[in-house]
């Protein structure tokens, strides 16, 4: 397993790794309509790219493969975990925990926070795994969406 920058050629196996993901996860949770107004905001060429060009995504890999992808950013007084998506058949391989051990490295002094949707009670036990805390609930991006779940993992003074 390797984690790197994504470049641009990563970019269609950045989007195929969101679009798949969310279509196998996302469905029982928040519906199928749901599912396509985000993949339709978040996962187009227009949307990814940008984060690509600011070496802002991260991809691993195995083989040639990428199986994961974390998108993030410096924000205000933290770093945000914007994006953090294996491939089903990847998910328990260590891909997430070896993007997520980068994405804390790259945060230095900084808090991590992320989001996720209420309801994804499989990734809500992996992020407390990894030292995160439920902080707040938070609307939906997407109108009529559920709730969101904001965690941060508090910085690692060294």
């Amino acid at each position: 397993m390797r984690v790197r920058e994504a470049t641009t050629e990563d970019l269609d196996a950045v989007i195929r790794v969101g679009v798949t993901t969310w279509r196998a996860t996302y469905p029982p949770i928040t519906g199928d309509a749901y599912v396509e107004e985000g993949i339709a905001k978040w996962w187009t060429r227009d949307a990814v790219l940008p984060g690509i060009e600011a070496g802002r995504i991260l991809v691993a890999e195995v083989g040639d493969r990428v199986v994961a992808m974390a998108g993030y950013s410096l924000f205000e007084d933290h770093l945000m975990l914007w994006k953090l998506y294996v491939l089903p058949e990847a998910q328990g391989s260590g891909a997430g925990r070896a993007l997520m051990d980068e994405v804390i490295a790259r945060a230095g002094d900084l808090p991590v926070r992320l989001t996720h949707l209420v309801g994804n009670d499989r990734a809500h036990a992996v992020y407390e795994r990894l030292g995160f805390v439920e902080t707040t609930q938070v609307s939906s991006p997407i109108d009529g969406g559920p709730k969101e779940i904001e965690m941060e993992r508090p910085a690692v003074r060294r």
